[in-house]
């Protein structure tokens, strides 16, 4: 591969010597999408990314009013994003108005911390099930991270809000108001609440042409981050038995949590 076509978040030429040194002590494993991924204080992380956390363990402060949001890559990120911003600023800027969601794509709105990035499907799938059963793809171990943030919004509800792609499908107006009511950008009419939901709906956002056309500046096609807004994808890449696979571990890993996932 041309070191040119490598997305910015797979590249390793921003290393610091630090974190050159760092990776050279951590567990490795060769990768899904780069030749080794290191496993970095319990989750595996590309060489990018790991410069990207140290960078935010040292320069970042945390304030009460931060809102941060926490996913894995394809559990909809994209649309929460949207959401987030949509909610913020909807003062600043009404639907009605030239919203920014309209000719700027959602994670250029809403950067990750630890750097941009994203995973894309580049490889066998049994052998991609496999190592989403063990923990070792990058952002892994799935099961570890949910329930760290599952515990965590029981233990202090005020501080860490749960939602499920499956809650936000099914009950979407419902959701957008919990998650508008928990960081403190309460609706004060019902309207305000479906007209922030159509904007922000997959039909919406992945219509716009700044979502159809061209690149991020990470070098992500800007089409990568919509397939169908749908719950049940998994049926159109997984075998029965895969799937299967799937669902053991994962009610082996939630076992005597009570959080519950449906399709």
């Amino acid at each position: 591969m041309a070191s040119s076509s490598v997305p910015v978040y797979l590249k390793d030429e921003n290393l610091t010597q630090e974190t050159r040194d760092l990776l050279s002590s951590l567990p490795s494993e060769k990768g899904w999408l780069v030749s080794q991924m290191y496993q970095f204080e319990g989750i595996w992380q590309t060489q990018a990314l790991v410069q990207g956390i140290v960078n935010c363990q040292k320069h970042f402060e945390a304030n009460d009013s931060y809102v941060i949001l926490a996913t894995l890559a394809k559990s909809g990120t994209t649309w929460l994003k949207a959401l987030l911003f949509a909610l913020i600023h909807r003062h600043k800027f009404p639907v009605s108005g030239k919203h920014p969601l309209l000719v700027t794509n959602p994670h250029s709105l809403v950067p990750y911390l630890e750097g941009d990035y994203c995973l894309s499907p580049e490889y066998p799938i049994e052998t991609a099930v496999a190592a989403f059963c063990k923990g070792k793809f990058i952002g892994g171990p799935f099961w570890d991270h949910v329930l760290e943030y599952w515990y965590e919004s029981l233990k202090n509800p005020n501080k860490v809000l749960f939602v499920t792609y499956e809650e936000l499908k099914k009950q979407t107006e419902v959701q957008v108001k919990r998650i508008a009511e928990f960081i403190g950008c309460g609706f004060t009419a019902e309207e305000e609440v479906s007209e922030i939901v159509k904007l922000c709906s997959f039909e919406s956002l992945s219509s716009l042409e700044v979502n159809r056309q061209g690149k991020l500046p990470n070098g992500i096609e800007s089409n990568a981050f919509f397939r169908k807004g749908e719950t049940g994808g998994w049926r159109d890449t997984l075998s029965e038995s895969l799937a299967d696979v799937i669902d053991r571990t994962t009610e082996q890993k939630f076992g005597g949590s009570g959080l519950k996932f449906s399709c």
